[in-house]
């Protein structure tokens, strides 16, 4: 089989069984919403990011209530997250240059996302993809790992994995691949115990047809 073919095989498997519209596990109600629940989401799940940000946007319903937030205070209100300290000043930071720098709008462009306080290209591409609608790649531990069992990637680097997926995943999945490998990683691909013979992939995965060799 082509390498074309067996990705187009991948995708397709991916569709039918998560379907095809993009979605977020996020909740939020505008750009900076988003923008804030993925600062608070690295190095924590997204389901614990839910529950601090249901009180948590009750509480700060404005940038401006965000940018003039007491550190402390914040740090208390976001701890179940962790890395609460550099999540609380990056947030007050964020929200300050939103207001000074973009009439607080958040940009959409990958250089000025990629400029504020706590956003690298996994929070930029989130935003893009999710509010904008810009084709993006969004490359979180899930992705990488499954992206690596795949054969989609040799790299570790999330940036360099990034590059890697987009081109090798046409376009219109680059959205889709990164809720789908997640989506994988959490059912049938966990990193503790892949579940390799069970897996809808395995006979297009070359990690788990080793697998199943071994077997």
């Amino acid at each position: 089989m082509k390498e074309s073919e067996r990705i187009a095989g991948i995708l397709q498997r991916l569709d039918g069984v998560y379907g095809t519209d993009t979605r977020t596990y996020l909740v939020h109600e505008n750009a900076w919403q988003l923008l804030f629940a993925t600062i608070l989401s690295a190095q924590c799940t997204d389901a614990r990011v839910n529950l601090v940000t249901k009180d948590l946007f009750r509480k700060y319903d404005s940038l401006e209530k965000f940018a003039a937030a007491d550190l402390k205070e914040l740090e208390q209100d976001i701890f179940t997250t962790g890395f609460y300290h550099n999540k609380a000043k990056n947030i007050i930071a964020c929200a300050k240059m939103l207001l000074e720098k973009h009439g607080g709008e958040v940009p959409s462009d990958i250089e000025s996302l990629t400029a504020l306080p706590g956003v690298g290209r996994k929070t930029a591409n989130v935003v893009r993809g999710n509010i904008y609608g810009i084709p993006s790649i969004v490359v979180d531990t899930h992705v990488g790992r499954i992206a690596r069992h795949l054969g989609l990637t040799t790299n570790t680097d999330p940036v360099k994995v990034e590059y890697d997926l987009m081109e090798k995943i046409p376009e219109d999945h680059w959205i889709l691949i990164n809720l789908d490998l997640i989506s994988l990683g959490r059912t049938k691909c966990p990193a503790r115990k892949p579940q390799c013979a069970e897996c809808f992939l395995r006979d297009l995965c070359p990690d788990g047809a080793a697998e199943a060799k071994r077997k």
